[in-house]
């Protein structure tokens, strides 16, 4: 069989080719440019090898599946900041790396709850948005008055929307040998027709699988306009929020235990 010039041409060429690879560690082959790559494995009765990504929200199902595919060097990287957990279970190591495509991933998903308790903590409210927010969660809270003493729910409603504005001025004058002075100053408050609401304890569970917390939210009145504009502080919001991603890795630590190797951080393959 002969072989015509282009044929010729291109075999010399492949051959030079192949002798002019530089030495490297990834496997490298010098293949004609119009050569395409099939890959088989669709066409067998099972893949080669397993893998796949689980996403979930749920602590126990993540928790469930990560002990369940449990591999000696499985690794997992938690972001507590996020309250994400991601467990590789193929990343392999520096010898023997894997290809890092068989993982899980968990993000917690906080509460209806713990949304309400972040979206009312700071926020300006007038009388009647704070009273029906504090009906909406009556099951899960507790009123505190001035002194200190608990009242009900529907005292602390009552309280919230019966607040008045009262305006006062005084004056006073003074004489003396070497002259007089005089001074006049307004005073605003607000007072409740009932005792007056100090602060609410909102009881809940954060994220699904953790442990329930207490949150303390202190009434301000704010009475710089004609109505009161009322506001409730989250105590101690940024020593909570590293509490509850703290508590986070512990029971992920926990419940996981040797099924995985877990560091705080992200990874990506």
């Amino acid at each position: 069989m002969s072989l015509n010039k282009d044929t010729l041409e291109l075999i010399v060429a492949q051959a030079a080719a192949a002798q002019q690879l530089p030495p490297t560690l990834i496997p490298i082959s010098a293949l004609p440019g119009n050569v395409e790559i099939h890959n088989l494995e669709k066409y067998q009765a099972g893949r080669l090898r397993f893998r796949g990504t689980l996403k979930t929200s749920s602590l126990a199902d993540f928790v469930t599946y990560t002990t369940g595919r449990s591999r000696f060097d499985a690794q997992g990287f938690v972001n507590p900041d996020a309250m994400t957990c991601t467990v590789f279970f193929n990343l392999g190591t520096d010898t023997t790396p894997g290809h890092a495509d068989d993982i899980a991933i968990l993000t917690l998903n906080p509460t209806a709850a713990y949304k309400a308790l972040q979206q009312i903590a700071g926020k300006k409210l007038t009388q009647r948005e704070l009273a029906e927010w504090i009906e909406d969660w009556h099951h899960l809270l507790t009123a505190t008055k001035e002194d200190g003493k608990e009242v009900t729910i529907a005292e602390a409603v009552n309280s919230v929307r019966n607040i008045t504005i009262k305006a006062s001025a005084s004056a006073s004058h003074n004489e003396s040998n070497f002259g007089a002075s005089r001074s006049a100053m307004d005073t605003i408050e607000a007072n409740a027709t009932e005792t007056r609401l100090e602060s609410l304890t909102f009881k809940l569970v954060p994220y699904e699988g953790l442990a329930e917390r207490k949150f303390i939210l202190r009434l301000s009145i704010l009475t710089g306009d004609d109505k009161p504009t009322l506001k409730l502080r989250w105590v101690g919001e940024e020593v909570q929020i590293e509490e509850i991603a703290q508590d986070f890795k512990a029971v992920l630590a926990k419940d996981i235990g040797t099924a995985a190797t877990l560091t705080l951080g992200t990874f990506s393959a």
